[in-house]
């Protein structure tokens, strides 16, 4: 068991890496063609690459496609355990906004509504996130709710950053070969797309879950799908057996999708369709959806489903033209 005095410094440690790490812009864009998507998460792994010499880590690389690759030595004795690897994501979500990020600390949580500096009318509650109520007596960390917290996952490069940090000032707290990786891109499905798999160990694991405790140490087969429907516009007033709406078929096509396979219906290692984008027009209308699921037969099967309702849509609206196109993610 850690002694109160290493509990008390991986606190205090990873809290203040926390608070500085979320202050800096890093989200990612699914539109981009770059790598990484956006500049910007350049600027953290400048930042992490140098922490991590001062952490008296080896072989740094913060490489072209925004990777931070480290390794540090096995304490003394223990230099033929298995190496195993730490990774967590350095982008942030493009669902928020996620820049100029104002970390508030609730200090001594009560059990009681959590209130936003940006806006009365943003609260909190033990109603909306039942897991507080396991927090109770601890302090809780929010933006001022008019931007993204960044806690996913700069919340695990904080733990991974103080945890090095631990082992550098305690060397008490014993440990092999570790590699730590930082990735770009995982909110976009990218984050594995210009890894370098060499420079990691067999056994990794990613800190990026929910609860204190948690690791992972397994992903989804990721597939994303961009489904294009094409139709034809006529004048409301002459469209009888001519016009052929992009959008209205585009909601039919999608609502076909099965409901008890989406994420708000799903858990532990069940998989899903999640529709992430839909933008409709009479002439066009696009869907783009992600499957995930831990068996790669689950997400052919769901693939196939897909293929047979674009054939039987495209039979259903004579003149309807559905592109339908798959990419691996990882």
């Amino acid at each position: 068991m850690f002694s109160e005095e290493i509990k008390d410094f991986l606190l205090e440690e990873s809290v203040n890496r926390f608070l500085k790490y979320v202050q800096v812009w890093t989200t990612s864009d699914d539109l981009s063609q770059s790598n990484p998507s956006t500049e910007n998460q350049f600027e953290l792994g400048k930042i992490l690459a140098i922490e991590l010499k001062e952490l008296n880590l080896e072989n740094i690389i913060h490489d072209d496609f925004g990777y931070v690759y480290a390794d540090l030595p096995a304490s003394s004795g223990l230099e033929e355990v298995r190496r195993i690897g730490l990774i967590a994501h350095i982008d942030t979500s493009q669902a928020v906004n996620g820049k100029n990020v104002k970390p508030v600390i609730h200090k001594n949580y009560d059990g009681g509504t959590i209130k936003f500096a940006s806006s009365k009318d943003i609260k909190l509650t033990v109603e909306d996130s039942p897991i507080l109520k396991d927090y109770i007596g601890l302090d809780i960390i929010t933006s001022e709710g008019d931007t993204l917290l960044g806690a996913d996952d700069k919340a695990g490069i904080a733990e991974i950053m103080a945890a090095c940090s631990a082992w550098r000032n305690f060397p008490e707290l014993k440990h092999g070969p570790i590699t730590i990786c930082f990735t770009p891109d995982e909110e976009v499905g990218k984050g594995t797309l210009n890894i370098n798999k060499k420079r990691l160990p067999e056994i990794c694991f990613t800190m990026d879950g929910s609860e204190m405790g948690e690791l992972e140490f397994e992903c989804f087969d990721a597939w994303k799908a961009t489904i294009t429907f094409t139709g034809f516009s006529v004048h409301p007033g002459y469209a009888k057996n001519l016009l052929i709406n992009a959008a209205h078929i585009a909601s039919r096509f999608l609502s076909e999708i099965p409901e008890q396979e989406s994420p708000e219906n799903t858990e532990d290692r069940e998989g899903f369709y999640y529709v992430t984008g839909f933008k409709g027009e009479v002439e066009e209308a696009k869907a783009v959806l992600i499957l995930r699921d831990y068996v790669e037969e689950n997400n052919e099967e769901r693939m196939n489903f897909l293929k047979k309702l674009k054939e039987l849509y495209e039979i259903r609206y004579p003149g309807l033209k559905i592109d339908l196109q798959f990419e691996h993610q990882y």
